[in-house]
């Protein structure tokens, strides 16, 4: 009669048995074999258990043959960094011709094991992501609130920099929110309109809906060397990159650079957690930047209103040179009765591009139906008389007659209103010599 081990020598789990005071192996199932990449049990003569399954010199310090009897199973749980693999493990104590021998019976339970284990980082993670936006959403403005949640993720994934990126109208892109760790330089500067070409192969995986996880960005340096380069300069090892989405259409991505403690699916998992929270952040954004364009800008012009004004000189620091333009679109009122209100909001368009070509880098406002009037804090008197004269060449080469009238003073404190009305006044003096020069009778005083 054989071996009673020899029972378990077609089952699916490994299956040995070792002698439990030399710790030689006497048996290995076929499966065990296969594991060890042994073709018989021939194989084993002289071999100790610890050599051939963990790799060791020595005996496993988890070993417990002396808590093993004859006739009863201890079970117990054991990860295999080896195999890299948890198992099931049922452990007896059999005799065999005066030997006493362990026999153990170990079970596979990888899948299960893992499927727990990732249970529970998804719990890990959406706790830490409810954390992020808790503290998130209790701040006033959708920037701030950005700013917490990159600065909350950045610590939590152990990164030294996360970030936003967006597409711009330009077809580039730009680095728009960036939270980096101690000591770690700052590169939201220098990644600005990046040339389209520089992401494109992530756009293009981004639309595939594959995300972007870089463990080592020397895998890159042939297939992607403009992006390597870009991030070999910000000293990036590693980086995990998802799309952020708008109606389906990819708007830009966020990712963390050189993420620590965590793996990459780990890290990648929690950005996809919160990117819907991101990007509800950025529509909020772009809503109040529409809402606030609509009550501080002209609609037509796109230059700032009468409240746009008020919010500007209120902003700006006075207490340096000003210059004041003051423009009345001469003509307006004659062109909107004879060709009508879109041939009047022409003139009025070609008006203000005549200013923004100028006067661009100063405060530009549309003040009434045909008055447009700059205003510039720090500007020299030479300067500004310099401009006065280009901008009524520019208006000259585009069909548009202007009356002007620019003040200048060397300091603005307190004075503001009073330079206005001087501007105003000398622009209605401008106005009333062109119509005396035209021949034509003043339409208002």
């Amino acid at each position: 009669m054989g071996k009673i081990w020899e029972f378990f020598d077609t089952m699916n789990e490994i299956v040995y048995v070792t002698d439990i005071d030399t710790h030689e192996l006497v048996y290995m199932n076929k499966r065990t074999l296969a594991e060890c990449k042994l073709e018989s049990l021939e194989e084993l003569k002289g071999k100790k258990c610890y050599e051939v399954l963990q790799k060791s010199q020595v005996p496993c310090a988890i070993c417990n043959n002396h808590q093993i009897s004859e006739g009863c199973f201890i079970e117990w749980q054991y990860y295999n960094p080896i195999k890299n693999r948890y198992f099931l493990i049922k452990d007896t104590m059999i005799i065999d011709e005066g030997r006493r021998l362990r026999l153990e019976i170990a079970v596979d339970n990888s899948r299960q094991e893992q499927k727990y284990r990732l249970f529970l980082e998804q719990q890990d993670q959406e706790v830490l992501a409810n954390e992020g936006m808790r503290l998130a959403l209790r701040a006033e403005t959708p920037d701030k609130s950005i700013d917490i949640m990159l600065e909350y993720l950045g610590k939590a994934l152990k990164g030294e920099r996360t970030y936003i990126i967006e597409k711009n109208k330009y077809g580039g892109d730009d680095n728009t929110y960036e939270w980096v760790a101690c000591g770690i330089k700052p590169e939201i500067k220098n990644l600005q309109n990046l040339p389209p070409e520089v992401c494109a192969s992530w756009y293009r995986d981004f639309s595939e809906d594959k995300k972007i996880a870089i463990e080592d960005i020397e895998d890159i340096r042939e297939t992607d060397p403009v992006k390597y380069e870009i991030l070999k300069q910000q000293d990036v090892h590693s980086i995990v990159a998802v799309p952020l989405y708008d109606d389906r259409s990819v708007i830009g991505f966020y990712g963390v650079d050189n993420p620590h403690g965590k793996s990459l699916e780990y890290t990648e998992n929690m950005l996809q957690i919160v990117g819907h929270f991101i990007i509800s952040c950025l529509k909020r954004r772009n809503l109040l930047k529409q809402l606030e364009q609509m009550s501080y800008s002209d609609p037509l012009t796109q230059l700032g209103n009468r409240f746009g004004m008020d919010r500007y000189m209120a902003e700006s620091n006075f207490g340096d040179t000003i210059g004041v333009v003051y423009c009345d679109i001469t003509g307006l009122k004659k062109v909107n009765d004879s060709e009508g209100h879109l041939a009047g909001d022409r003139l009025i368009l070609r008006a203000s591009d005549c200013f923004s070509e100028v006067f661009g880098d100063y405060g530009l406002f549309r003040i009434g139906g045909d008055e447009i009037l700059a205003i510039c804090p720090g500007i020299s008197k030479e300067e500004l008389l310099k401009k006065t004269e280009q901008l009524r060449r520019v208006a000259e080469e585009n069909q548009v007659v202007m009356a002007l009238g620019a003040v200048w003073e060397d300091t603005a404190e307190d004075n503001i209103d009073r330079l206005l009305a001087a501007a105003e006044k000398q622009m209605y003096e401008d106005k009333s010599a062109y119509y005396k020069k035209m021949g034509w009778e003043r339409r208002r005083v």
